[in-house]
């Protein structure tokens, strides 16, 4: 995909993408402290590791609102995805901690209507906001941008997998479920940290190791129109 140089679009992408975060902030604020709330009255594993992936939402995208607030975003983009990435690996840390503690036994996760709830509307809401962002942040041709949608497209993973973990819980008491899910929520954040951590290499373009450019060799239309760019 072509990255935009028309002042005025380039401009334009910025703001949306200033917009795209601060409902992102606003919206993963709210959520966070309802699913940490609900997840420690259910002992929830998976829903305590969403509510913590909420503060994660956060932390990304201030880091993305600090590196376009400045004149020259690009200046910005090596320390916004490295941000980024320490932010997956922090989340992947703690939940995988909490999901053991639950399959030993040491946590018995409840049924929590609320959560259940707050996944499926996060699962609805939040594939709409990463799409949003991935496709500015494409035509930008910001990888802090697009790893940042990424993130936000972890949500909706994760709303998923807590939607099926906490219904499997509720309707068939299988508690291994909610730590199982929390297992996934780890897994894929360690997979989405190392990809951000990679972007700062110098001999690849960002936008490869972000998944926006394929470089193997199943993939030479896109080598040839970067030929004839």
């Amino acid at each position: 995909m072509s990255v935009t140089t028309d002042p005025v679009r380039v401009g334009i992408l910025r703001r949306r993408i200033r917009w795209i975060v601060a409902f992102t902030i606003t919206y993963n604020v709210v959520e966070g402290i309802i699913a940490l709330i609900a997840g420690g009255i259910a002992s929830s594993a998976a829903l305590i590791g969403f509510g913590l992936d909420s503060f994660v939402e956060v932390l990304s995208a201030a880091a993305i609102a600090w590196q376009f607030a400045a004149k020259d975003p690009e200046t910005r983009e090596k320390p916004a995805l490295r941000i980024i990435a320490v932010s997956f690996f922090a989340l992947a840390a703690y939940v995988t901690v909490d999901a053991v503690l639950s399959l030993t036994g040491l946590r018995e996760p409840e049924h929590s209507p609320v959560g259940i709830a707050l996944a499926a509307i996060s699962l609805a809401v939040m594939p709409f906001v990463s799409w949003l962002e991935r496709r500015a942040g494409r035509e930008l041709g910001s990888a802090s941008a697009v790893a940042d949608s990424k993130q936000t497209l972890i949500c909706a993973y994760l709303s998923a997998a807590l939607l099926v973990g906490l219904l499997l819980n509720s309707l068939f008491g299988w508690a291994w479920a909610d730590s199982l899910a929390a297992l996934f929520i780890a897994g894929f954040a360690v997979k989405e940290g190392r990809e951000a951590w990679r972007g700062d290499a110098c001999t690849v373009p960002v936008a490869a190791l972000t998944g926006e450019l394929e470089i193997d060799d199943h993939h030479h239309d896109h080598d040839g129109q970067h030929e004839h760019a």
